[in-house]
């Protein structure tokens, strides 16, 4: 189902951008997910991503310079590869904490962050931005400490604005916009 088409101008979506991971890469996740994590949900394969912003609710009719900004910071962008580093848990989720080869991830985000700050619709959070992919949440951390994935050395297949639905089974994400990760696109 698709709510692109059917999101008014007066409403508000729940919004965050996100770089997209390789299908081979998804399926690799996937994979070490069911092999090495327990003691909380796992998330959906479907919604693997790595957030660069989360914008929280906004109003429908921002989000074309919303994913304008994502674009032009997109075409900026050098090459963006990552690879998983480590395991980590936070009060309410794990992660796979990936590595950022030449830094080019971090260079977009942080551009990212800024240009949606000019445009008055983010406020960039106090800690540095960490490539990372969420794969567990959790009421009670399990203190797991399984090694990384072994996905190898991979690039984003792209970028895109999701809507976040909330729900009590947990979060559903929907791209509402994708945005190429090559110059031009």
């Amino acid at each position: 189902m698709s709510f692109a088409g059917s999101v008014g101008g007066g409403d508000r979506l729940r919004l965050f951008l996100a770089l997209q991971l390789p299908a081979d890469v998804v399926d690799v996740l996937a994979g070490w997910q069911e092999a090495h994590l327990s003691g909380g949900r796992l998330v959906p394969p479907e919604h693997f991503h790595v957030t660069l912003a989360f914008l929280g609710s906004r109003p429908a009719d921002e989000r074309a310079r919303i994913v304008e900004a994502l674009r032009t910071t997109t075409r900026d962008a050098g090459q963006l590869t990552l690879e998983p580093d480590r395991w980590r848990e936070t009060r309410s989720v794990g992660m796979v904490v990936l590595r950022d080869e030449t830094g080019a991830a971090g260079a977009l985000a942080r551009m990212l962050h800024g240009r949606l700050e000019a445009l008055g619709v983010y406020r960039r959070e106090r800690r540095e931005w960490v490539p990372h992919v969420t794969l567990l949440r959790f009421r009670e951390r399990p203190r797991l400490a399984p090694p990384p994935p072994a996905t190898g050395t991979f690039v984003p297949s792209g970028a895109a604005a999701y809507l976040s639905h909330l729900h009590p089974a947990g979060a559903r994400y929907e791209v509402l916009d994708r945005v190429s990760l090559t110059a031009g696109g």
